[in-house]
């Protein structure tokens, strides 16, 4: 039944596979389950509450995902995006936390339209391939900084931006075994290599005191805090109109870009350069997004980390079920779950993840493999996809390295004369994207 209803045997993997690869990538991405209570708790909100409607929103669009698109992509509250929702709409413009889940709300219901009528899906198919590719490489090399980051092997300097951490550190030291262990395994072609370095990573960091043993099992947090608490009334105010936009902005081309990284990682896209039941994806998106609002946590988005769980093997929809039960279940063993995602306090502000932060260092490495398949020969590809590439480490965002490309493959193509090998959509959006930059300066 399950190699029917997934088609198992015409994606080349199995049941064990994919259980494995849906464990990696809820594994890889946990730490959000901690993480999103205390940024948004930071805006006010109850951050038990909000642990619970993280797991279960992430739950149901992965879910979504994996039943409508078939797709070993899991879903969860944005990195970014929550940081926006806080730090930008709450205290700085001084909205409510319940306007600003209306906010989403309002922009998760126009996702839901567009879904229907296909317009998503058209951008998404709109891509060329040589920004298609940039972006998968853009999203490696922007998980890989986020990993090495987060392992404490990168920390920020003044002068110079970056600069090599502390190697001495304890924490460091168990990023820098984990990242050997599982390049180890992975160089013995071990299916499930990513998951069992952060194991390894996880006992070690026990047996040395870097992370304690909280238990297993806990009782679920209460959710009525944050139940359908948003206040869409409000978010509907003229000054918010920008904030809507906003969200609605961010989203789209952080899901659209993860869908092509993750989907070319697996080998989904076809040859045409179109990706097979992408709006049953992006529904599953949309729904993630409303439902979250309602629940009680900010925008639900695919997650770039999926791309560990393809590294594993993933192939198919039954990961993302996988994953979702794994969501799920984590109300239930928040302790155990937080010894993987919780962070180690290094002062200064500063927090390590080194159980997670080796997967997310080779997964970048895996995402570069797409750059083989930009054209170099020819400029106007190569440095649209260049900057693609370039600009999303550099400035930390999905959606401005997007722009960059976007921007240059027109402004290149139309230099060339050749405007016309460029979809429509995708000259809208590069008026859009230079739109946003003249308004934002």
């Amino acid at each position: 039944m399950l190699d029917r209803f997934f088609q198992l045997h015409a994606h080349q993997t199995t049941v064990r596979r994919e259980i494995g690869a849906g464990a990696t990538t809820f594994v890889t991405m946990s730490y959000i389950i901690f993480v999103q209570p205390v940024v948004l708790g930071a805006a006010g909100m109850d951050p038990g509450a909000v642990m619970t409607a993280t797991c279960l929103s992430s739950a149901l669009a992965t879910l979504l995902m994996g039943l409508l698109a078939n797709y070993p992509i899991a879903l969860a509250p944005g990195m970014g995006h929550n940081f926006f929702f806080t730090y930008t709409v709450v205290i700085l413009l001084g909205y409510t936390w319940q306007q600003a889940l209306g906010a989403i709300f309002v922009s998760g219901v126009l996702f839901i339209v567009l879904a229907f009528i296909g317009f998503r899906e058209r951008l998404l198919n709109a891509v060329p391939a040589a920004l298609r590719n940039g972006i998968a490489a853009g999203i490696g090399l922007l998980i890989a900084l986020v990993g090495l980051q987060w392992g404490g092997i990168v920390v920020d300097s003044p002068g110079t931006l970056v600069q090599l951490g502390s190697l001495g550190s304890l924490p460091v030291l168990l990023t820098v075994l984990g990242l050997a262990v599982t390049s180890i395994l992975l160089a013995w072609r071990v299916r499930a290599a990513i998951l069992l370095g952060i194991v390894t990573t996880l006992v070690v960091g026990l047996a040395l005191g870097v992370t304690e043993f909280h238990g297993v099992v806990g009782r679920p947090p209460a959710l009525r805090a944050t139940f359908l608490q948003l206040d869409v009334l409000g978010a509907l105010q003229t000054g918010m109109l920008s904030v809507i936009f906003v969200f609605f902005f961010l989203d789209l081309f952080d899901t659209v870009g993860t869908l092509i990284g993750v989907t070319q990682e697996a080998g989904l896209v076809r040859e045409d350069g179109t990706l097979p039941r992408a709006r049953g994806a992006l529904l599953a998106d949309a729904i993630g997004t409303v439902s979250g609002t309602l629940l009680g946590t900010s925008t639900i988005t695919s997650y770039v980390e999926s791309a560990a769980g393809v590294t594993a093997g993933g192939r198919t929809g039954l990961a993302s079920v996988v994953t979702a039960l794994l969501f799920v279940s984590a109300l239930f063993c928040a302790p155990l779950v937080a010894m993987i995602g919780r962070g180690v306090p290094m002062g200064e502000g500063r927090v390590l993840y080194p159980m997670v932060a080796p997967a997310l260092i080779l997964v970048g490495s895996y995402m570069m493999k797409s750059v083989v398949r930009i054209e170099w020969s020819d400029p106007s590809e190569a440095i649209p996809a260049f900057l693609t590439i370039l600009v999303m480490p550099l400035t930390f965002s999905i959606t401005e390295g997007i722009a960059f490309g976007f921007i240059a493959y027109v402004v290149l193509k139309g230099a060339r004369g050749r405007l016309r090998e460029v979809p429509l959509l995708i000259q809208v959006f590069a008026g859009l994207f230079v739109l946003r930059y003249l308004l934002l300066s």
